[in-house]
């Protein structure tokens, strides 16, 4: 049994949670508050990424459903705690980055969701994707303006910051830092009289690219692409990538589990009992012919496959799943059958069990189950028993009075 949900409750998900839908938990919640897009939610992104942190990885995860964060950190049953990777570190590995302290000097990456269906994922794809980077100015080679309009900071004197210093009383004083307001932690401006006109002094401006995105049969809901030096640019600086994650969306017939394809086929009672005949279309716009084998009885709840009509393997797109058919029976929607057909049905279907009935026993009615007005009569029956209550304590409290 879990002590504690905290780390689930944050990726949102149950403590039965498979692991790959911890990694899709993980990676919906860490693009939607990751820092480049949401600055101001950059604690919800650490908790994310050290929830995730713990639960993918089977050992980590059993300490913590044993004893919770507290065994977590303390290590166990049996030894001291480890400590959690940076934020950044880990969404860089679950994308494939290459380490955000190894490389100082790069421009961050821009992170990008691209929605695909499921036949697009079936059948393989190419897809245009226009983004928006920044890109070093080339009119003043990524200087901001002429020879000489960079200047040292006036306001923060180089240092990139501003300090100011608040008394809060005798002999007590504070003293605040902030980020220069003047260079925005640059620590150099740019001559207003020598800036670039095309840039006006940021050294880059922003260009659109298209980039192309080739999507390969039976690629799966998470996998990623990167262009690498596709990203924003900055002088002095390595140029960033662009890491593209496939979001795959819901399809109306096909659920998708693995390899494997899911679909629902609805059968009336007659098709269950005296053989059907269904057409299925496939996501390359196929059509085939399920057909049920004379004589053969299909119960509620059924599953069949049909061999090699699943997904294609990724990579290997010759091989394929297979696809798994989920029956659901339908009765008929009168609630009676006709008298003069009963005899009929009883002859082909199996024979009634005998029931022995005490004579004690009583005879009751079946009644159609609402359950709103079984809610209403629950509730007026729970209103009664309070008055009931209400005037039995009146009852005592009068009779101590005398």
């Amino acid at each position: 049994m879990v002590k504690e949900t905290g780390y689930y409750d944050t990726l949102g998900i149950s403590p039965t949670a498979t692991a790959d839908e911890i990694k899709r938990a993980y990676r919906k919640l860490a693009l939607k508050y990751h820092p480049d897009k949401n600055p101001n939610e950059g604690e919800r992104f650490k908790l994310i990424s050290q929830a995730y942190e713990v639960l993918s990885e089977p050992k980590k995860r059993e300490i913590y459903d044993q004893g919770g964060e507290e065994a977590i950190k303390g290590g166990g049953a049996g030894g001291s705690g480890f400590e959690f990777h940076s934020a950044m570190d880990i969404f860089d590995m679950f994308f494939g980055g290459h380490g955000r302290r190894s490389t100082p000097s790069k421009v961050k990456d821009i992170v990008h969701q691209l929605k695909v269906t499921l036949k697009e994922l079936y059948n393989g794809a190419t897809r245009k994707l226009s983004i928006t980077r920044d890109i070093i100015c080339d009119k003043c080679d990524g200087r901001g303006g002429k020879e000489g309009a960079v200047m040292t900071c006036q306001e923060c004197n180089g240092t990139g910051v501003q300090v100011s210093i608040t008394r809060l009383g005798p002999g007590m004083v504070q003293q605040m830092q902030t980020v220069c307001s003047e260079c925005g932690g640059k620590k150099e401006t740019i001559n207003p009289k020598l800036r670039c006109k095309t840039c006006m002094g940021k050294k880059t401006y922003q260009s659109k690219k298209i980039l192309e995105v080739h999507i390969d049969k039976g690629m799966k809901d998470g996998q990623t692409f990167r262009f690498a030096g596709d990203g924003d640019q900055f002088p002095k600086m390595e140029a960033g990538d662009v890491i593209i994650v496939l979001d795959e969306q819901e399809d109306e017939l096909f659920r998708r589990s693995g390899a494997d394809l899911e679909m629902p086929i609805s059968l009336t009672l007659t098709e269950a009992l005296c053989g059907f005949q269904k057409t299925i279309p496939t996501l390359d716009d196929r059509i085939l012919v399920a057909t049920s084998l004379p004589g053969e009885v299909v119960k509620h709840g059924d599953i069949k496959c049909v061999v090699g009509e699943g997904m294609p393997i990724y990579r290997d797109p010759f091989e394929k799943g297979v696809l798994i058919i989920k029956f659901t029976v339908k009765f008929p929607p009168s609630n009676f059958i006709p008298s003069d057909k009963l005899v009929e049905l009883e002859k082909l279907l199996p024979e009634r069990r005998p029931v022995n009935i005490p004579v004690s026993a009583e005879a009751c009615v079946l009644s159609e189950f609402n359950p709103k007005e079984q809610r209403y009569r629950s509730q007026r029956t729970e209103a009664y028993d309070d008055d009931d209550d209400d005037h039995m304590g009146q009852s005592r409290v009068q009779c101590a009075s005398h």
